[in-house]
This record gives C-alpha cells, sequence and structure tokens, in this order.
C-alpha cells in the first residue's frame, strides 16, 4: 500500500528580507561585491608579480628589451578578456559550479573532466601555498626579525584562514573586503601618481650594475615572457567553479563579478606595464618591481609604506580564492562519486567544512615540504590553470558546435582562439620550468586522475553489489523467525532498559552470557533467577575465554538456522566527555565484528546518566 500525503498549505510570504535571506541559507552567502572580496584576491593579487614575471623574462635581452612589457601585457589583457567572457559563459551554462570541470565532464567525456578536476586541485592548493609564502616574504621584508620564522608565520595565516572558512564564506568576505579595497584604490593611486610624473619621486632597492644582453629578442624569448606573465591570469576560474556560494540569483551575480574582475585586473595590468615603459623599470636588489613603481608615484611617504603594506595583507588574503572554490570543486566531484561522499555535506552554515579541511591540509603539506620558499613553488604555480582554461574553451567549443544558438560561430571562434592560446602559454611555461620542478605535475595530475578513476570504480562497483535503481522483489512473508539477542553481564538498570526495549520490538527475545568466570556466571544465573524478567538467559562456553568471538559465533549460529537476528547493545552516554574513556570499551569493538562477520543487525540503546 502506498500512502500520499497531503500537500500542505503554502506558507505565508516573508516581508523581511533578510529573514528570507536566512531560510533559503542567504544570509551566508556572496553577493557581487562579497564575491569580488572572497574569489577574486588571487587574480587581483597577482599584479603583485605578474608584471615582474614579464620583465624578469625580458632583461637577459638587455634593458631595451623592457619596453616588449607593454605589448606582451597588453596581449595578456587580450586573453583575459577571452576568458572573462568565457567564464561567463560557463557560469551560465553550469550554474552548479566547476568551471573547468564541469564544462568537461558535459562535453569532453570522462577522463578530460578528471584531468581538469585534478588539474584545478593543484592550482587551488598551490595558489595557498604561494599566496601564503609571497605573503610572508614581503613581511619579513618591511620586519627583518621574522625572516628566520617565514614557515610558522605561513601556518599562522594558514589556521586563521581555515577558522575563518569553516566559520563561512559569507563572515569570510566581510573580513576581506576593507583589505580589498585598500589594495584596489592603492594600486590605482601608484598608476595616477605616476603618470603625474616624468621622473621617478624616490629609488628603492640596490643596483645591480649594468644590464649585458645575453640573447636577442625573439618570437622564444616573447613567448616566455608572455608565459611568464600570464600567471596573472590564475584565479580568473575561481568564480565560476563556486557559483553555488552567490545569493540568489547565483548566475547574474556571479557574472557580474567575473566581468568587474576582468575590468579591474585589466586596467591594472596595462596601467602598471605603461608605467614600467615609462620609467625604463629594470630589476633592482631586495625590492620588487611594483614597489619600485610605488616609490617612483609617491616617494618614500607613508603612501609607500601603506600600499607596501596592503600588498602584502593582500598576497596573504589571495589563498581565501582557494577555500571559496576547491570545497565546492569537491562537492561536485562527490557528487559524481570520484572522491568520498562526505566533501558533498554542508553544515548548517552551508559551508563545505570537509573540502575546507582537506586544503587546508593539503597546503599544510606543501609549505613544509617547500619550507614556505616562494621561489620553489612558482615554477609549478600556473600551469595547472592553464590546463584547465584549455579544457574549458575546447569543452565550450563543442557545446556551442552542439547547440548551435544564435550567434555559436563567434562563440565558437573566440572560445577556439581562446583555447589556442592557453594551450601554448601552459607548454612553453611547462617546457621552460621543467627542470626546476614542473616535472612534478607529470607525477601528481595523472596520480589524481587515478585516484578519481578508482575511486569511481570503486561506486560503481558498490552500488552494482546493491543492486542500486533496481525494485527488489517483495520479500516472502512468514519464512524467517525474528530473534532479538541482548547480551548481559549483570542485572541492572542497563539490563532492564535493554529488555523492556527489546520487548518492544516484537519476536523471541534471549538474553545471552558469556561464561569466563564461572563464579560471575553463577551469580548472574542466580540473580535473573530471582528477577524473573519473562525472557530465558543462555550462558555461552568459553574455553578461550573471549566474549566478542564467542558472541560473534552463537549469533552466526542462529542465523545459519534461519532467524533474522537483530542485536540490541547497550551505550552509556556519560555526563562529560572524558568519563567515556572509564568505561568498557567492547561495545564498539563487538558492533564492528557483528557487523563485518555475521548478517545480523546491530542496534544500540542509548542510557542517559543523569
Amino acid at each position: 500500500m502506498v500512502e500520499t500525503l497531503e500537500t500542505p498549505n503554502p506558507q505565508p510570504r516573508v516581508a523581511d528580507r533578510r529573514v528570507r535571506r536566512a531560510l533559503r541559507g542567504d544570509a551566508f552567502r556572496l553577493t557581487a561585491l562579497g564575491g569580488l572580496a572572497a574569489l577574486s584576491l588571487d587574480a587581483l593579487s597577482s599584479v603583485a608579480y605578474g608584471p615582474e614575471s614579464i620583465v624578469l623574462a625580458l632583461i637577459p635581452a638587455g634593458i631595451a628589451a623592457v619596453s616588449w612589457t607593454l605589448p606582451i601585457s597588453l596581449a595578456i589583457t587580450a586573453l583575459l578578456l577571452v576568458l572573462v567572457l568565457s567564464y561567463r559563459q560557463v557560469i551560465a551554462v553550469h550554474p552548479d559550479g566547476g568551471g573547468a570541470y564541469a564544462v568537461a565532464k558535459k562535453d569532453l567525456g570522462r577522463w578530460p573532466s578528471l584531468l581538469a578536476a585534478a588539474s584545478l586541485v593543484v592550482d587551488y592548493t598551490l595558489t595557498v601555498a604561494v599566496s601564503l609564502a609571497a605573503g610572508a616574504a614581503s613581511l619579513a621584508s618591511a620586519f627583518p626579525v621574522l625572516a628566520d620564522h617565514l614557515l610558522l608565520v605561513t601556518l599562522i595565516g594558514l589556521v586563521v584562514l581555515t577558522a575563518i572558512n569553516l566559520v563561512g564564506i559569507a563572515e569570510s568576505a566581510k573580513v576581506l573586503m576593507g583589505p580589498t579595497i585598500v589594495f584596489v584604490l592603492a594600486i590605482f593611486a601608484v598608476i595616477v601618481g605616476g603618470f603625474l610624473h616624468h621622473d621617478p619621486l624616490a629609488t628603492v632597492g640596490t643596483d645591480l650594475g649594468p644590464v649585458e644582453p645575453t640573447e636577442a629578442v625573439g618570437i622564444v624569448l616573447i613567448l616566455k615572457a608572455f608565459s611568464a606573465g600570464c600567471s596573472s591570469l590564475t584565479g580568473v576560474e575561481a568564480i565560476a567553479n563556486a557559483v553555488p556560494a552567490f545569493r540568489t540569483p547565483a548566475v547574474k551575480r556571479a557574472q557580474h563579478t567575473e566581468i568587474a574582475l576582468g575590468l579591474l585586473l585589466g586596467v591594472m595590468l596595462v596601467g602598471l606595464a605603461l608605467l614600467i615603459r615609462q620609467y625604463d623599470m629594470v630589476p633592482r636588489g631586495d625590492v620588487t618591481i611594483l614597489a619600485q613603481l610605488t616609490a617612483a608615484a609617491f616617494g618614500k611617504g607613508w603612501m609607500f609604506y601603506v600600499t607596501n603594506i596592503a600588498v602584502t595583507l593582500v598576497l596573504v588574503l589571495a589563498a581565501n580564492t582557494s577555500f571559496g572554490g576547491l570545497p565546492v570543486l569537491l562537492s561536485l566531484l562527490a557528487k559524481d562519486h570520484r572522491v568520498a561522499h562526505a566533501f558533498a555535506m554542508r553544515s548548517e552554515r552551508p559551508v563545505f567544512r570537509y573540502g575546507v579541511g582537506a586544503l587546508a591540509i593539503l597546503s599544510l603539506i606543501v609549505l613544509l615540504i617547500v619550507n614556505a620558499d616562494t621561489h620553489r613553488l612558482l615554477p609549478v604555480f600556473a600551469i595547472g590553470v592553464f590546463i584547465g582554461f584549455t579544457i574549458s574553451q575546447v569543452g565550450l567549443v563543442l557545446h556551442w558546435r552542439r547547440e548551435r544558438s544564435p550567434g555559436w560561430v563567434w562563440r565558437s571562434l573566440l572560445n577556439g582562439f581562446g583555447a589556442i592560446l592557453t594551450a601554448i602559454a601552459g607548454v612553453v611555461l611547462l617546457v621552460e620550468k621543467f627542470t626546476e620542478g614542473a616535472w612534478l605535475l607529470l607525477i601528481i595530475v595523472p596520480g589524481l586522475v587515478v585516484l578519481f578513476g578508482r575511486t569511481e570504480n570503486y561506486y560503481g562497483s558498490v552500488a552494482k553489489l546493491l543492486k542500486q535503481g533496481q525494485i527488489p522483489p517483495s520479500p516472502a512473508p512468514g519464512t524467517r523467525t525474528s530473534l532479538i539477542v541482548v547480551p548481559v553481564v549483570t542485572v541492572n538498570l542497563l539490563t532492564e532498559q535493554a529488555i523492556s526495549a527489546a520487548l518492544r520490538m516484537g519476536g523471541e527475545v534471549v538474553a545471552v552470557a558469556v561464561a569466563i568466570e564461572p563464579s560471575s556466571s553463577k551469580r548472574l544465573g542466580a540473580l535473573w533467577k530471582k528477577w524473573d524478567p519473562g525472557v530465558p538467559l543462555v550462558v555461552l562456553p568459553s574455553p578461550n575465554r573471549s566474549l566478542v568471538a564467542t558472541l560473534v559465533g552463537y549469533v552466526r549460529k542462529q542465523t545459519d538456522k534461519g532467524h533474522q537476528v537483530t542485536v540490541l547493545l547497550t551505550q552509556i552516554e556519560t555526563r562529560r566527555w572524558w568519563h567515556r574513556l572509564l568505561h568498557n570499551p567492547r561495545g564498539p569493538v563487538l558492533t564492528a565484528q557483528l557487523r563485518a562477520r555475521t548478517d545480523a543487525v546491530v542496534a544500540t540503546l542509548a542510557v542517559r546518566l543523569d
């Protein structure tokens, strides 16, 4: 018989907008501005090292080659525009998040989607490690006393970020809003202030001497500079990966945030490149290119220190981008049975706490291995995200060709052009940095792909064994008798409540004791006869004095006879958690053995000590 429940009367609409947000979980989700603070710091903070990477790649060809910084930055900005428009489309097509992974799963198949997921996991983990390490190094430049404690500083930052994100991503956005605004305003102030002065107001750092060209400007050098500068594009995909973290309407808010990120990052990259060209900026000792530009625009006054402190803070907080993106990605992988299902569980905030914890642990391992050394991380930092970029672009090309919606040709050309550019940048960077650590990606990424694939195969085999999706046959009534087994060791309140609960369950009830000590067994028999609860007591001999093995053997014999056995165990719930250590630990051991070695149902009756 199928019972149909009546549809309840619709509840009246709640007038208070804040209450409505709380009821649907929006109180703990992101606004567009909050998303820019929580998910875009990785990309925005890259202006601290992206333009400098271009200069460092060009300087072997002499000071004159630095002038190529501007056209290369314009090319990177053009690629940024392509990626922003692409991920704006990804957000609309895949509102559940996932970015490159969601695109690859739908349009390219299983293995490309696993490759995209593996590359994103690597990128998110390295983003946390690089951001924290770079921030610690920048802070130590201002406070030399910290120079010997960089690892400790990074670990403190990791603990703080993890705690903030375990509380909730909306709360993390509030914490990050102030530093983000100060950082963006400071960079724009550097650009505007720099244009107002033809000559630098101040010079910082030590002169490294005359630059002697060691190679000529050519296509290879330009490609190296382009791929190095593309480190500024890491983090562009984070918003598309975390669409469910936005408030309703999530798609529109995420798209607006993606566009705002592209505009801000593009203007900052081009503006700083123009200043580098204007001042013929070259690397100097103990300072960054951005610090030199800041001194050139402001001098060595308070604005110089405010800007550098803001850069340091934002570099550290840029790691929050990964805390917003990776837990959502892991939740999608869990729903696809490619990682443990626990990663799909949300807390009441809602927060994917298992994902946040996993990212913290992976980042901790990386930081400990490299001892918080930024230069050991940079060779493999951007390559993973280029894999994701390329897969996402190729997947969208196939999507538009299949859908053939209005404007699909131009969209295909746009995404195809972006795929070519990101593939070239990724290959060049991999070849250039291969001996500096990039070869590790050839082990880590395939290893993750295999792990995800094997996990999916395991869940598939379990579903097959459980006949998932199949309607089971109706059980034949009356073919098996129900037997409730209650293990006992003495007569007390626990025993009374266990026997009473077993009798309420229906079926035949039997109390079972194990004769480990003859005197105790005789005393229990006498008490049982005096109590006479109406339930027989079976005392099992145990030559080997093993309570667990004896009970398991008895239960197996009963199931072999055709009984449907339920074993009812009692468990004391203490007032203090440490009191549990003082009670007999056999209960969990017996439960585990019964579940592993018998077909019995194991039930637990909790008895609270008030």
